[in-house]
């Protein structure tokens, strides 16, 4: 089997569950390789954020240029990008670099509903990131934010935003339905010819910090293996299911604790 180099764009997480830590742990657990670019110090922990140290835009550029013309990357995650000139850093080595495989996950709240995106932002990724990625992974607050619209209320709603984000200019859209009050967890995924529903059951755990990094780092690690986006989302999910599952059984925090990443092994 071919070895799959992944990078993550990201911010940090001193308490190992979400941002640059969750993405490599994702990686590792899914037998991909995984490199990283910082794009701000986070102090948070399982309570919350308590600050947020930008890193300049140069020298997130001088990371990408460091990791990129040396390493083979086989596909990307990008998860917090603070403010807009970040984005635009981004942005410019992306199209310079032309990865094959480049999940965006529009993170704009931590899990405990601290800000992680400036307001001004937004635009920069609708209109710089957005035809650069291969697939986009917004809940449904960030694809209200993305469309500047109310988050959808019902599955009829999401799959209405679903088609709007597609129009953008992002090859493909899985829109998380994980803040529909329902039994189970729907998300829909879009692309030009495929509209596909998956499902899971709601796992009973306050312990989902890091759900939205683990996912679209999982997605990132396995796309390389697979024909369609409808493939690794199907694994994707399952991965984040099992790691939701085992989330108990760890001793991380005092507040919303993180998934189990190494669930399959400890």
């Amino acid at each position: 089997m071919k070895r799959i180099n992944a990078l993550t764009i990201a911010g940090t997480d001193p308490s190992g569950g979400a941002g640059i830590q969750a993405d490599l742990k994702a990686f590792s657990a899914l037998g991909a390789y995984g490199t990283s670019v910082i794009t701000a110090l986070v102090a948070q922990n399982t309570r919350g954020v308590q600050s947020v140290y930008h890193i300049d835009p140069a020298f997130v550029a001088a990371q990408l240029d460091s990791v990129l013309s040396d390493v083979r990357i086989d596909s990307a995650k990008i998860g917090m990008l603070a403010n807009a000139d970040i984005v635009m850093a981004v942005a410019e080595r992306l199209r310079h670099y032309q990865l094959p495989h480049v999940v965006l996950d529009t993170v704009m709240l931590a899990k405990s509903g601290d800000p992680l995106l400036a307001p001004e932002a937004v635009e920069s990724i609708r209109r710089e990131l957005l035809p650069l990625v291969s697939l986009i992974t917004p809940n449904l607050p960030e694809a209200a934010a993305l469309l500047a619209c109310a988050p959808a209320e019902n599955e009829q709603q999401m799959r209405e935003q679903g088609r709007a984000l597609l129009a953008m200019g992002c090859q493909a859209v899985l829109i998380k339905g994980g803040h529909l009050s329902e039994g189970e967890s729907p998300d829909w995924l879009f692309t030009a010819n495929l509209e596909q529903r998956f499902t899971a059951p709601r796992v009973a755990t306050r312990h989902t910090h890091g759900t939205g990094c683990t996912l679209s780092a999982a997605l990132a690690a396995l796309r390389p293996r697979h024909e369609s986006w409808a493939e690794t989302v199907a694994e994707a999910k399952n991965y984040l299911q099992h790691a939701l599952q085992q989330a108990d059984s760890l001793e991380v925090g005092q507040g919303i604790g993180p998934v189990h990443h190494f669930h399959a092994w400890w």
